[in-house]
């Protein structure tokens, strides 16, 4: 017992000034073991406790699920019933609404019936205007598709500055003479000051003629297309779009100087590009050049606005050739009012021959009807006594009557029989 106490309090380590025996060692060993027994009695204890927890939570809300099912389930047996009832009414309107359905469609029936006849009317005279305008379609159609069949080659026209000039100068000429008559228009005429703009409208009235020069900055537009395609771009579209401008000003100043003449063309010029995507290029992205164009009196158009404006002209034209023809009609609608004066008179003098025709009739039923009573009188051979003479005498007009005779009775009496005449 001595030999373990001594070794219990024999020193075994030693930390610095203080020693630490086995006893000690031992001892702190045993509360080590005490502590960590304790830590997981109570980590035990915690997860016991927590799964209490969850397990009355799902019992919870188990229970609350039966509930909202119990609920659902008495709703959903409401829901039917109530169901049945909206179907029986449904089908009760459903009776209504095919009784009412079937009586406006007969109606319809009726009224569709007489529309068609309408609409058939209608469609004929439609389709009546509407083969006449198949007629200039068709036309349409063949020189579209005359074009189609070259437009293979139009990527060569366009290639050379002079053949491409011959394009665009074509093209112009061709919305010209769609929509202008002969003589209103004249192609590459030469001014007084010897320079030749690419048309010259004349405009009714004596007016100033219309100046439309064609231009076709093709090279430009293609420069400023292949700048904006490439990756690393640097100065090329800044160079493109310089080009294009120059190009477009030098054009508007030579249409400016050489075509506009005073008392000879009017004061505003037209300049043709036949493209559309150049002409809205000019618009979007080069202002200034549409500006500088307006103080020019210059006005840039594309084929869809050459063609409006060249509508415009053909109004004004129509207009100035009625006002020139309005003498003439005014002369015909005189001689017309004339001819209706006549046709009135005569027609009055031909109703004052019906009616004479008319009393002629009349007169001629009554001498008719006389002749036919006198027919019948003579025919049941009646014994006159002077009554009925006097009533003769009072049906017969006093215009001509001729002679009676006697004849003798029988049995003393007398037959008198009298015959009148009448030349009514």
């Amino acid at each position: 017992m001595n030999d373990l106490s001594a070794l219990l309090a024999e020193p075994i380590l030693r930390l610095g000034a203080t020693s630490v025996t086995l006893g000690q060692l031992l001892a702190f060993g045993a509360l080590l073991v005490l502590g960590l027994l304790i830590f997981l009695a109570v980590a035990l204890w915690r997860a016991s406790s927590a799964r209490a927890a969850a397990a009355a939570e799902a019992a919870q809300l188990a229970r609350d699920a039966e509930t909202r099912m119990a609920g659902i389930l008495q709703a959903q047996a409401e829901m039917q019933g109530r169901l049945g009832t909206v179907a029986e009414v449904f089908g009760a309107r459903q009776a209504e609404l095919t009784q009412s359905i079937g009586q406006r469609l007969d109606a319809m029936t009726g009224r569709l019936g007489q529309t068609m006849t309408e609409q058939t009317k209608s469609t004929h005279e439609s389709l009546a205007k509407l083969q006449e305008r198949l007629a200039v379609i068709d036309t349409a159609q063949n020189n579209i598709q005359s074009l189609a069949g070259q437009v293979v080659q139009l990527q060569a026209i366009l290639s050379n500055k002079q053949t491409r000039g011959a394009f665009g100068q074509s093209r112009m000429e061709a919305i010209i003479a769609d929509g202008l008559p002969m003589g209103a228009y004249e192609f590459q005429a030469t001014l007084s000051n010897g320079n030749r703009p690419d048309c010259l409208i004349k405009m009714p009235n004596d007016s100033p003629s219309l100046v439309i020069d064609a231009k076709f900055p093709l090279e430009a537009w293609n420069a400023i297309r292949a700048a904006s395609e490439l990756d690393n771009p640097g100065e090329q579209p800044k160079f493109a779009a310089q080009a294009f401008r120059r190009d477009i000003e030098i054009h508007l100043k030579a249409i400016s100087d050489k075509y506009l003449i005073q008392g000879e063309t009017q004061d505003t010029a037209f300049m043709f590009v036949p493209s559309e995507s150049i002409f809205a290029e000019i618009h979007e992205n080069f202002e200034a050049i549409v500006h500088k164009a307006h103080r020019a009196r210059v006005v840039i158009v594309s084929p869809s606005l050459l063609m409006l404006s060249i509508q415009v002209i053909q109004a004004i034209l129509k207009d100035a050739r009625m006002r020139e023809q309005a003498h003439l009609i005014q002369g015909e609608v005189v001689r017309l009012m004339e001819d209706v004066g006549r046709l009135d008179e005569r027609v009055r003098k031909l109703q004052t021959h019906f009616g004479q025709a008319s009393r002629d009739i009349d007169d001629i039923l009554v001498s008719s009807g006389k002749v036919t009573k006198r027919g019948q009188k003579i025919e049941a051979l009646e014994f006159g006594a002077s009554g009925h003479d006097a009533e003769d005498m009072r049906d017969a007009e006093p215009r001509s009557v001729s002679g009676s005779g006697d004849k003798p009775t029988l049995g003393g009496g007398q037959l008198k029989l009298r015959v009148v005449d009448e030349g009514d």
